[in-house]
């Protein structure tokens, strides 16, 4: 408890350097860098493109969008980490970067405390998805079948660490269910495993299985969203079916570094707010599986509060840290 009291009081501090921080009278004066940290085409890259342009006009300088990969995000965090926090260099992240300090031994950030969540553009809920052929019809009854034989389900994700497996991880803490994982490195391999009915249960982002349950090859049986997902007004979530406190998602978002002038952050998420509520960049979002949430920083600030130690019980009690 002393310790997060000690991490939230860090963050805190560096909010109010932020804040008391002086600020150039002309931001910006020159290009802004949006440096995404996975590889093109994802996700993350997509998003990043997505506002990197609007921004630039409603800047009146360039902003572009790079991408760093590597490490799961974790290189680009670095990168940033020691550049000026002058607002010249924002971060654009998914999920992994409230995941990351506990899923890796070497993470070298502290997401509480090396950063500001500026904007929390989108989040795309998790879906757990059977083989059309199974039998299973909805999640009580997988759970109960699990119940019922301990440790001879089994179920998969697009990889380790990421946040569909780390929500299965969840269901199995807050259930108590045994089944074992098999894990695909991304979710093609993953989607075809389900596809061919050689696993019993997937857990996967929305986004790239709705085409699958579109087509009626996978059935949806749970969202992990906090309300039900309005592409499957049928798809109980979690929380309606009695597993609490189980909520995920994989969210993008913005961060600039700790200790960048309150007034450029205060522009930078009111001209990300405006971008994010004009219809057409909602319907861009919409189209990669990816609604828009545009959570600004105090309850993207939020947001990262509960989901560090979230991810961390269940990294933690799973054993999944990668060396």
């Amino acid at each position: 408890m002393l310790k997060s009291h000690s991490r939230l009081f860090m963050l805190l501090a560096a909010i109010a350097v932020a804040c008391i921080s002086p600020a150039k009278a002309d931001y910006p004066d020159k290009q802004i860098t949006m440096t995404a940290c996975f590889p093109a085409g994802g996700g993350t890259d997509i998003a990043a493109r997505l506002v990197s342009a609007p921004l630039g006009e409603a800047l009146g300088k360039p902003v572009i969008a790079e991408n760093r990969g590597g490490a799961g995000g974790n290189i680009a965090i670095a990168a940033l980490k020691r550049l000026p926090a002058d607002g010249y260099s924002l971060l654009v992240c998914s999920s992994a970067y409230v995941v990351n300090p506990s899923l890796y031994a070497n993470a070298n950030y502290d997401a509480l405390t090396d950063f500001v969540p500026l904007m929390a553009m989108g989040a795309s809920p998790n879906v757990f998805v059977v083989p059309e052929n199974s039998s299973i019809k909805s999640m009580k009854e997988f759970i109960a079948k699990a119940k019922a034989n301990p440790g001879t389900l089994n179920w998969t994700s697009p990889g380790a660490g990421t946040t569909p497996q780390l929500a299965g991880e969840l269901i199995k803490l807050r259930t108590g269910i045994q089944m074992q994982h098999i894990p695909f490195p991304g979710a093609g391999p993953a989607s075809n495993a389900v596809l061919a009915g050689t696993v019993d249960l997937y857990g996967a982002n929305i986004g790239s299985v709705q085409g699958l349950i579109d087509g009626g090859k996978v059935r949806p049986i749970a969202v992990t969203s906090k309300e039900r997902w309005k592409p499957l007004p049928d798809v109980p979530t979690l929380g309606e079916i009695g597993i609490k406190d189980a909520e995920s998602d994989t969210f993008q978002g913005v961060f600039v570094l700790a200790g960048t002038p309150q007034p450029v952050i205060d522009r930078l998420a009111k001209e990300l707010s405006a971008i994010l509520a004009r219809p057409d960049i909602k319907e861009k979002f919409d189209k990669i599986g990816l609604p828009v949430v545009a959570e600004g920083p105090a309850a993207f600030m939020n947001r990262v509060l509960r989901e560090v130690p979230m991810y961390k019980e269940v990294i933690d009690t799973a054993g999944l840290k990668i060396q």
